[in-house]
């Protein structure tokens, strides 16, 4: 540890071996407990926390009386000898459970206002009252643990690039408006009036003009800004680990992934066995319904359409006859037990992943079936689905009818409800790349294709050739990094050919006029030898969070914004003066 001044020791340093040493300590008052003739007080700081004892006939009780008036939350600094604990005293929870420093000096450096809720892991303040005195949250041991382990962990993020040859770039923060999937925070030009930058929502462009220029190995940890609907794992402001690499194959990039995050997962106590599994982007659509699956558990996808091709049940029989349609299921062991009002309410939760009703069959404990729709079904058709959901009382049947991917993400939806509603054991962590997701798909609200990664994805060679008379069935060379059922990052392949980056963008609704005048540097760019490239781009936050076992990305980052997009504690977004307005020639309407 670095020396400072004021101190010589941390609050989490000292140990049995500094026994008989004098130190100075500085810190929090965390708790005071005043026992009459002694008084002991647990001095917090980043590093720990060290039990002090203040003895009136210890250097003439100085200390002592300075100690009756200090309060909680005031920091102070104090010099005194190192002891055991008095026997029985230990703290097998303290890294310095097993000494206590008696005090001989000590030094108020500030008092404090009484905070708003207590400094300690569980607090029962809401969140709103923590994001206001987010200073004071961050004080929590919980959270300074968080705030460590993030850093940490991005300090090994880079560590593990630099030593393999991958250079940090800075990209810019005030660049060009360009459609990535969010809308973009506008920052509007004083020197220009009339013109706006945006800030970035990634540097992917640029990224791909820095392998233009020949950086080969990039990387950044970047700022990024998306203007859209927040919730527990999203933020306006966030970050990622910005990486490219040209001159390489897809299989290059995934390898070079690998050991990058093996080493820095590594560096916080976490194993990451490589190589890591590989699923096509359908198998984990039509095993799990959701394209970053949680393998801890099972509760696997079923078709059951060919079981119901001659069905009594009219709505699984015209599924099983109509081209595109399938009937689907998954098997929840355990909530057959459940009572029927409880089932019954399922169908609100399948609702809100697309469904429009929700069949099911309880297998009770006792032999009994209790379902609106079995008395449709014959006993060969009860008979074969038992056998393929692997039924046994005490099972919960689910259905999904509707096309592949709806009736997948239904019970996808549905099958991450249930394991969290039976509470199924999900232990370590679980990591695996998804591939081979699909170049487009149908955006309903738009009547158009859309990119399903990002506009700039390579698509497979061999599919190219249906890019006009089938392109939902193109396939391209993209790859997400998947940790504990959450997307924690993605990438792909990019084009690096200009007229087939044309293609593209015509495919996605641009006119060649709309596309130069947004993407017209960036094709420039792909004329003068554009190399193959490929990158990734990882969710800081999000790991963050999955690591320190967290609800909320907003856990492992300082100074987070509400759902609302609100900085509780400096009252942003807020109102400007109508001269800052003028001088960039806006008004207010």
């Amino acid at each position: 540890m670095p020396t400072y001044s004021l101190h010589t020791h941390t609050c989490g340093e000292l140990r049995p071996q500094n026994i008989g040493e004098t130190v100075t300590l500085t810190g929090w008052v965390w708790h005071r407990r005043d026992h009459g003739g002694l008084i002991f007080i647990d001095l917090r700081d980043r590093a720990g926390v060290t039990q002090i004892s203040f003895d009136p006939e210890h250097s003439g009780g100085t200390a002592f009386h300075a100690a009756e008036r200090v309060r909680s939350e005031w920091p102070i600094k104090v010099t005194g000898t190192v002891r055991q604990r008095p026997e029985g005293q230990d703290n097998e929870k303290l890294a310095t459970g097993h000494i206590e420093v008696l005090v001989s000096e000590l030094e108020v450096l500030n008092t404090s206002k009484t905070p708003a809720f207590q400094i300690e892991d569980h607090v029962d303040a809401s969140e709103d009252v923590r994001l206001r005195y987010r200073y004071l949250d961050l004080r929590r041991p919980k959270m300074m643990a968080n705030m460590q382990l993030r850093s940490d962990f991005t300090f090994a993020i880079r560590e593990a690039l630099h030593n393999r040859q991958f250079m940090e770039v800075e990209t810019p923060s005030l660049f060009k408006s360009t459609p990535e999937g969010a809308r973009d925070f506008l920052v509007p030009s004083r020197t220009q009036p009339g013109h706006f930058y945006a800030l970035p929502q990634s540097p992917q462009l640029l990224k791909q003009l820095l392998m233009v220029g020949g950086v080969e190995r990039y990387y950044q940890v970047a700022k990024c800004f998306r203007d859209e609907d927040l919730r527990a794992d999203r933020q306006p402001e966030f970050t990622q680990v910005d990486i490219e690499m040209s001159f390489v194959t897809e299989d290059d990039v995934m390898g070079a992934l690998e050991e990058v995050l093996r080493d820095a997962f590594a560096k916080v106590g976490v194993d990451m066995p490589t190589p890591l599994r590989r699923i096509n982007y359908w198998d984990a659509m039509d095993t799990y319904g959701i394209d970053k699956p949680d393998t801890r558990f099972g509760m696997h996808l079923h078709d059951v359409t060919s079981i119901f091709a001659q069905s009594k049940f009219k709505l699984f029989a015209t599924a099983a006859k109509t081209e595109g349609q399938y009937v689907k299921a998954i098997n929840a062991k355990g909530a057959g037990k459940w009572p029927r009002a409880q089932i019954d309410k399922l169908a609100d939760v399948a609702a809100t992943f697309g469904a429009k009703g929700l069949a099911y069959i309880a297998f009770r404990e006792d032999g009994k079936v209790t379902s609106p729709i079995v008395k449709f079904f014959s006993e060969e058709e009860m008979a074969a689905l038992k056998a393929e959901m692997d039924v046994e009382p005490g099972d919960l049947v689910m259905f999904a009818v509707a096309d592949r991917k709806t009736a997948d993400e239904i019970l996808g939806g549905m099958r991450n409800h249930m394991a969290d509603a039976l509470e199924l054991p999900r232990e370590g962590h679980d990591f695996l790349w998804v591939v081979n997701f699909p170049l487009f798909h149908w955006d309903e609200d738009r009547k158009a294709y859309a990119a399903e990664h990002q506009p700039f994805t390579q698509p497979i060679e061999t599919d190219i050739e249906r890019l006009d008379s089938d392109p939902l069935s193109v396939g391209s060379w993209t790859y997400d990094f998947v940790m504990d059922g959450f997307e924690a990052g993605g990438g792909g392949m990019r084009i690096h050919n200009a007229d087939l980056q044309m293609r593209i963008l015509e495919k996605l609704g641009f006119t060649e006029e709309r596309a130069e005048a947004q993407f017209g540097f960036l094709m420039e760019a792909l004329r003068y030898g554009a190399p193959p490239m490929g990158g990734f781009a990882l969710g800081l936050d999000r790991v963050c969070m999955l690591l320190t076992k967290s609800d909320s990305i907003r856990e492992v980052m300082a100074f987070p914004k509400t759902s609302s997009g609100s900085d509780l504690m400096s009252g942003a977004p807020s109102e400007v003066s109508g001269k800052q307005l003028k001088e960039v020639s806006l008004r207010i309407l």
